[in-house]
């Protein structure tokens, strides 16, 4: 189980990982180990709430499908476990970001005393601007 919160929490039969050779330099095992792992998840056939899933999908992640599969390339280590541990908290990173509701916007506008502190500053400063001009004799 791939846990997501306290309450949220997803099987690993969910999740397809396959291996693949990782790419760049890597001396002699490089043509002859598969370390890379390639993990995929598809969000419409997981076991995730609907409120979970939509957000997922007007996520404007580039790894995330049209067709609401994550796709994660994991390559970074010399071992497959290793890789296949980072794909997975890249995949809970991820699944943990949606779960947090945004904060809803509150509109407001700056006070009475605010505005003309403002308006204050600028006649100040344009004052001082139009005493920096040239000398009239």
């Amino acid at each position: 189980m791939l846990k997501i919160t306290n309450r949220t929490a997803i099987p690993l039969s969910d999740i397809e990982f396959s291996a693949i050779r990782s790419q760049g330099a890597g001396g002699q095992n490089v043509n002859k180990v598969a370390t890379a792992i390639h993990l995929r998840f598809d969000i419409n056939a997981s076991s995730l709430s609907p409120i979970y899933k939509e957000r997922l999908l007007n996520l404007g992640d580039s790894r995330i499908t049209k067709d609401g599969i994550i796709i994660i390339k994991a390559q970074q280590h010399r071992t497959q476990e290793q890789n296949k541990e980072d794909a997975l908290n890249r995949l809970q990173e991820l699944l943990q970001s949606v779960t947090v509701t945004p904060k809803k916007r509150k509109p407001t506008k700056p006070s009475r005393s605010a505005r003309k502190k403002r308006l204050d500053s600028k006649t100040k400063r344009a004052q001082l601007k139009s005493l920096r001009g040239n000398v009239k004799e």
